[in-house]
């Protein structure tokens, strides 16, 4: 039997950091290489960072990728063979390539066939697909070295790639590089984060292994990388249909590794087994680059599966609670490597009272939790090391009252309520919080307003503009405290409000970052309740919030009128199961307003028919007039399918005729006036 030690890695890359990304490309190495690997598997562009966007059109960009692979990453890989991410300019086409590094020597250049084009990926705005079955030569600092739809042989042993992207097309270069004989396909990937997504990834990797006959490495990203997309992780090794070994996710450290021995004889004689199989038996394969065996690939004997980093990915006890789970984990996460790569102080909060607001605080204090169970308290203040104040810190509770700092904002239609839950939800995280009243400042716009309009105003006349300075006014005394301290700004708004506009611009909407822009407001009441109970299937690190019963026991109101007008959100909206139906249906399905309607009917049957269509008619005429704000809002979260970002994901015209024939067709059809 022939026992292969393959490693697959998981790295928490920054674009452009040159230093930090070759550094933990050397660590992967290292504890590759303690652990008796003889091939590596790094993350896609692992050496300048998968998130570079138009940066990829720079000269210096490539070149200096090259220097480093040359001059600080091959000389690590004596007695290996490790294969690097980066871009490869190659007959003025820019290529997203896996760099084969054997023995301290670059012997290939494979070229990613399928680009990631859409959601949030724009890769062929930066790159070329490579051509299958062709291969071409770059000049590497005066050596030639092959480029191109390749797979390579050494010592006995066959392997090749399929490139991210290149694992999720029907036509996976896989099936071709099956009838070549190899014995073991590698994935680098730099695969962003989404609800069910690894299950998927699993699925593909699994099955590729079995039907392909091969050993299968998948690695991965981990980590808020560039401002948006969080990457999970969860590196995978199968060999022959059987999962092997697979890595934790969301980890907060820079990376791990994940180890196994495969068994490649095994995998061979499965194939010989298999009738459908038909190898191709030409010797002469252009796109075969053999390597001199300069150390032996195979040892003696098989070892169990490894990992470098201890903590074991949890199991949920079902699909809804690991929904749960990663919302909580891939926040966490997104909010601690924004912190720790921005070299912010902290975050800012406008703390309300509400669930949107307390769902900000509770997830920074889920940021220091979770990354306690990785890196201690000890690995938190070195992490965040820019940060002083941590280094008098005794746990991660007095760690949150440096980094979180937030403020109750009252005007005369606030409630002693919100004001409560505010201080019970401030308390329970850890947070500073200050109390102070904006009435005086909102007192004297409203003067100014009514001097130049030469008659007071009223919420008969004036609803809107008396609501949305509420808003605004509340603004400037934050962002002065985040400014003061260092701190981000966060912004509350969900992806519920900002489907419809209902957020005041340069008020609710003003921050830096929106870390809920990416879940809407039905699901999140849903988590808020479900992290409320101390009885709830435990997440390892992220205790219970009783207190979040002050936040549940209320119905979500802006709290912007006088409390004699008992404004309640849904009534100013619709119900936000609806409206979370409504969101499905419009932005993500495409549905027009009459398709729309119908699937509505279809999933509230108790619901009067006119009814929905007027909340149908509400929805797509709120949607389309608020365009502008969503192109305003701070960078969000992305967390599935149904994102609205429109620099990421959901395009739509800032002007449009606001579907106005398709609305009256519904109009028409359900006898409404």
């Amino acid at each position: 039997m022939k026992h292969l030690r393959v490693a697959a890695a998981v790295l928490n890359t920054t674009p452009l950091d040159w230093d930090g990304n070759a550094r933990r490309c050397l660590d992967a190495i290292a504890w590759a290489r303690a652990d008796g690997v003889r091939l590596l598997c790094l993350p896609e562009q692992c050496i300048t960072g998968y998130g570079c966007e138009d940066a990829f059109h720079a000269q210096a960009v490539h070149e200096t990728a090259a220097r480093v692979l040359r001059d600080e990453l091959l000389p690590a890989t004596a007695g290996l063979c490790v294969t690097f991410g980066l871009p490869v300019l190659c007959r003025n086409g820019l290529y997203n390539c896996a760099a084969v590094a054997c023995d301290g020597r670059l012997v290939g250049l494979t070229a990613k066939r399928f680009l990631a084009g859409d959601g949030i990926h724009y890769e062929p705005r930066w790159f070329k697909a490579w051509p299958t079955d062709q291969r071409s030569v770059v000049d590497w600092f005066g050596q030639p070295v092959p480029i191109g739809d390749l797979h390579y042989h050494m010592g006995g042993l066959r392997f090749g790639f399929e490139v991210c992207e290149d694992a999720w097309v029907a036509n996976r270069p896989g099936a071709q590089l099956s009838r070549h004989g190899i014995d073991v396909i590698l994935n680098p990937s730099a695969s962003h984060f989404a609800f069910g997504k690894q299950q998927i990834r699993k699925q593909f990797v699994i099955e590729g292994s079995r039907a392909f006959g091969v050993t299968y490495v998948y690695a991965n990203l981990c980590g808020n990388e560039a401002g948006r997309a969080i990457y999970d992780g969860g590196a995978i090794v199968a060999s022959g249909g059987t999962l092997v070994a697979e890595g934790p996710r969301f980890a907060f450290n820079d990376g791990y590794v994940v180890a196994a021995s495969c068994d490649v004889d095994r995998t061979r004689l499965d194939r010989a087994r298999t009738v459908s199989f038909q190898p191709d038996q030409d010797d002469d394969d252009a796109l075969l680059v053999s390597i001199p065996a300069t150390f032996d690939l195979f040892e003696p004997r098989h070892r169990n599966c490894a990992c470098s980093m201890a903590r074991a990915e949890p199991v949920a006890p079902d699909a809804e609670t690991q929904k749960l789970w990663d919302f909580a984990r891939a926040v966490a996460l997104g909010l601690f490597d924004y912190l720790r790569k921005s070299r912010a102080h902290g975050y800012a909060l406008s703390l309300s009272g509400g669930a949107d607001s307390a769902a900000c605080a509770v997830l920074v204090r889920a940021m220091l939790q979770l990354a306690e169970q990785d890196l201690g308290t000890d690995g938190i203040r070195d992490r965040l090391g820019h940060v002083p104040a941590l280094r008098a810190c005794a746990d991660i509770r007095a760690m949150m009252g440096v980094l979180l700092t937030t403020a109750y904002q009252a005007t005369a239609n606030s409630g002693a309520v919100t004001r409560t839950a505010a201080a019970a939800i401030a308390r329970a995280v850890g947070a500073r919080h200050h109390v102070w009243s904006v009435q005086p400042v909102l007192d004297q716009y409203q003067r100014i307003a009514s001097r130049a309009l030469g008659r007071p105003l009223g919420w008969q006349t004036d609803d809107i503009a008396l609501q949305n300075i509420q808003a605004r006014v509340r603004a400037p005394g934050i962002w002065m405290l985040a400014n003061v301290e260092n701190k981000l700004l966060l912004t509350t708004s969900n992806r519920s409000e900002a489907a419809v506009g209902y957020a005041t611009m340069d008020g609710d909407t003003a921050g830096g970052l929106a870390p809920l822009a990416g879940i809407d407001k039905h699901y999140l009441r849903r988590w808020l309740r479900w992290l409320q109970k101390p009885d709830r299937p435990a997440l390892p690190g992220l205790a219970p919030v009783p207190e979040l019963r002050h936040i549940n026991a209320q119905q979500p109101t802006a709290e912007l009128r006088p409390p004699d007008q008992k404004q309640i959100d849904e009534d100013d909206l619709m119900p936000y199961d609806v409206l979370d139906c409504l969101e499905k249906a419009a932005i993500r399905d495409k549905q027009l307003p009459a398709e729309a309607w119908q699937t509505a009917c279809d999933r509230f049957a108790d619901r009067e028919p006119r009814l929905l269509a007027f909340w149908v008619r509400r929805f797509y005429t709120l949607w389309c007039r608020n365009q502008w704000k969503r192109e305003r809002y701070a960078p969000s979260f992305h967390l599935d399918d149904e994102n609205l970002d429109p620099r990421s994901w959901c395009r739509f015209p800032i002007l449009s005729a606001g579907y106005a024939r398709e609305l009256q067709e519904l109009v028409n059809r359900v006898g409404m006036t």
